[in-house]
């Protein structure tokens, strides 16, 4: 039972330790961005869920962009309590994603709930995220 279960562990792990596709320059792309504690994944791309959550790579125009954020608050209301894991969906939509340009989705936390912001190459914001919904899912 438990050959299965490492066999299973191991290639999961191998998924995320792969190299990242090269860039199409007909596509715009996407990176992810928080803080070495906090997990920031792509969710879902206009509505359909994604393959690979360590970016996004789409056409020129206008997209919904999902991702998830993670992260660890304090739970109970008390600072002895053991820390919590919550997931926020963020929402970023933006109508003009440029061909063979570089963008970035950042987050951070905000007492139990997130803040996310697009930025171009030259670090001008482009849109604020959403957030769609946080708890402990």
């Amino acid at each position: 039972m438990r050959y299965p279960l490492l066999i299973i562990s191991l290639l999961m792990l191998s998924a995320c330790a792969s190299p990242l596709p090269p860039r199409d320059p007909g596509m715009a792309w996407v990176d992810l961005y928080t803080t070495a504690s906090d997990l920031l994944m792509a969710d879902k791309l206009d509505g359909k869920r994604l393959n690979d959550g360590r970016y996004f790579q789409l056409t020129p125009g206008a997209h919904e962009l999902v991702a998830r954020f993670q992260f660890e608050v304090q739970g109970g209301g008390s600072m002895m309590a053991e820390p919590v894991q919550r997931t926020c969906e963020l929402r970023v939509r933006y109508d003009d994603f440029a061909a063979g340009q570089r963008y970035r989705i950042e987050a951070r936390t905000l007492a139990t709930s997130a803040q996310g912001w697009l930025y171009d190459e030259q670090r001008n914001v482009l849109a604020r995220a959403k957030v769609l919904r946080c708890g402990v899912f």
